[in-house]
């Protein structure tokens, strides 16, 4: 068994007290996308496998990621961390504008720009979602004015 496996009631604790959304970009799990166990901190920069390291993530925002901590800065040339689901408010790092992700802050700036929450495909879903009233859903409102 490897180190990355998680155990089927993880992954359940996970999504649930995710309440089934994307903690990066707020969607919704349900329309057929994959989701997945994400390890905020990655295994492979000693991250651990427990509750407190994971969260959930959609397979656009975990593939965009990977084992990435944090990126560049585009104004500053600084080296920013990446949103923490597990220890950030999303509402103080992102709002939503629209069907756009905006950042208000620096981590939010390399962690949208990173995981590529406003690219032309994602934008398409999500004013689809929009349209058919599922995005923000109820749960992503709490996420987003908490």
């Amino acid at each position: 068994m490897s180190h990355l496996y998680i155990k089927v009631e993880l992954r359940r604790l996970v999504s649930d007290r995710a309440a089934h959304l994307c903690k990066y970009c707020l969607y919704p799990e349900g329309d057929g996308l994959g989701f997945q166990v994400d390890h905020i901190i990655s295994v492979k920069h000693g991250g651990a496998t427990t509750a407190d390291n994971l969260c959930y993530a959609c397979i656009f925002c975990n593939l965009q990621k990977g084992t990435d901590l944090g990126s560049i800065n585009s104004q500053t040339g600084e080296l920013v961390r990446f949103f923490n689901p597990r220890r950030d408010f999303w509402g103080e790092h992102f709002r939503l504008d629209e069907a756009v992700i905006q950042h208000l802050t620096d981590i939010g700036e390399v962690t949208a720009r990173i995981l590529d929450f406003n690219g032309d495909e994602r934008l398409l879903e999500r004013q689809a979602l929009m349209a058919s009233g599922q995005y923000p859903s109820t749960s992503a409102l709490k996420q987003i004015n908490k």
